[in-house]
């Protein structure tokens, strides 16, 4: 049992916190009940707005030793419950620890605390000719909350995931403790990875107070393609024939008719193409623009003889900002179209991703419920949504449990994993532990274990 947060627990972290960045008790916002997707709610006991790693130290020692729950939140992006205080206690807050320490250019490496926005450190390295490749859809996430969840995106076709780019962190362990894991070195065979292990553990085995990440030179040249299909299958039973072309793609991502509608409608703007069921959307960067042009020649033949009606180049301003801000808007636009949605984030092999989107709309239609998807064609990182559409509530638990049961099996027998990049929190636990088994449960709770012994950092999440 955690002990039951009071006023004095409040007082004494006011005595180093200074009253404006610290709120209690019923002056907390609802908005911190819950992630994005909602499902889950409850509220923190006291809610902090750190500024230093050191500020984090205090906490988490005063927490370890009164045996308080405590859980770590950026922007609360997140889909599956991770940044939700199931045990109330204590939040920790980073978004204001927000600053780019240093850009260290002779290393190509940038150093930021974890409060800091995706969109922000591109827009900074960017300015600077330099790149961070790591592109997931919410750009307003936080780093920290990247690295916790070793966030993907659309270009890890080409450029891998987060943990690619993650060469050092500064975090604090739950007994209060400051470690320094990594640095900015480019190799490391010194004993077991504990930087690694930090990355996707989702604030279940410490907390992010400042991270070195990788940087590389900056493309000179990006180009985009909308190919469009007559259908779902034409589309996505291109995929693996646009992998085995060996072109060096950025990104594909397929989405589908009824999912750019939905954009169109909660953006109030027009995508450039709405004639047909289906869309391939490939992009292609590098230094020399001979060779970009004849890759994406290549694919776009390829995709044309497979069925695509013609390739449209998203390059004015408008096409870019009318593709790219609907394709930015898809995960909120089904949101707005539904009383209520869970998420099945699943990674399958890049061979199985065609398969795998026709058997989601075989199970919708089985099932009975609307499941719309879009999703990293490239990498195999599938976003497949369930709408309640004003089921009755018992109906909607009954559909989307089986649902998903039938979507994560499918996903198992095809050498999937249950995430991609969203994690596991608390809403997947139960498909982990099916998918990975009770002997890796039991290593996985081992390590926490050793990590935090009392279970007092982000309980009840991931395992």
């Amino acid at each position: 049992m955690y002990k039951k947060v009071d006023q004095r627990d409040v007082d004494y972290i006011g005595s180093f916190i200074p009253k404006e960045r610290l709120v209690s008790f019923d002056e907390i916002s609802q908005d911190y009940a819950h992630d994005e997707l909602g499902g889950i709610e409850k509220k923190p006991d006291i809610l902090v707005y750190v500024l230093s790693t050191e500020e984090v130290s205090k906490i988490m020692k005063y927490a370890y030793e009164n045996n308080i729950a405590v859980v770590a939140r950026g922007s609360g992006t997140d889909l599956v419950g991770a940044a939700v205080a199931l045990q109330g206690g204590i939040m920790i807050c980073t978004k204001l620890m927000n600053r780019i320490i240093e850009l260290d250019e002779a290393n190509l490496t940038v150093t930021v605390e974890p409060g800091v926005l995706l969109m922000e450190l591109q827009a900074y390295v960017e300015e600077r000719d330099y790149f961070y490749p790591p592109d997931p859809g919410e750009k307003s996430a936080t780093i920290g909350g990247n690295i916790s969840t070793n966030a993907g995106g659309m270009r890890a076709v080409k450029y891998g995931v987060t943990r690619d780019y993650v060469r050092g962190l500064t975090v604090v362990l739950p007994d209060g403790s400051i470690e320094k894991l990594g640095g900015k070195v480019v190799k490391n065979s010194s004993g077991y990875d504990l930087k690694d292990l930090i990355i996707g553990s989702e604030g279940t085995l410490c907390i992010i107070t400042e991270a070195i990440l990788k940087l590389i030179p900056k493309p000179l040249y990006s180009v985009s393609m909308l190919l469009p299909f007559v259908s779902m299958e034409k589309a996505i039973e291109t995929v693996p024939d646009i992998i085995k072309s060996k072109a060096s793609l950025t990104a594909i991502e397929y989405m589908s008719l009824d999912t750019i509608i939905s954009a169109e409608q909660f953006l109030g703007k027009k995508f450039p193409d709405t004639n047909y069921e289906a869309y391939i959307l490939l992009t292609f960067d590098g230094n020399n623009m001979d060779e970009i042009e004849d890759e994406y020649t290549k694919v776009a033949s390829l995709c044309i003889e497979h069925g695509a009606i013609d390739g449209y180049f998203v390059d004015t301003d408008e096409r870019k900002k009318s593709v790219w801000s609907a394709r930015g808007a898809f995960l909120e636009a089904i949101k707005a179209s539904t009383d209520l949605m869970d998420e099945c984030d699943v990674v399958v092999p890049k061979s199985k991703v065609a398969d795998f989107i026709k058997y989601t709309h075989e199970t919708g239609k089985k099932v009975g419920l609307r499941i719309p998807s879009f999703g990293h064609a490239g990498d195999g990182n599938l976003h497949v949504y369930l709408c309640r559409d004003s089921l009755p509530e018992k109906e909607w638990e009954q559909k989307s449990e089986e649902a998903f049961e039938l979507l994560y099996e499918r996903a198992r027998e095809y050498g999937g994993m249950v995430s991609g990049e969203h994690g596991i929190g608390y809403a997947k636990k139960l498909y982990l532990k099916k998918q990975v088994g009770d002997n890796q449960i039991k290593i996985m709770q081992g390590i926490k274990k050793v990590f935090d012994p009392n279970d007092i950092l982000n309980p009840g999440k991931v395992i």
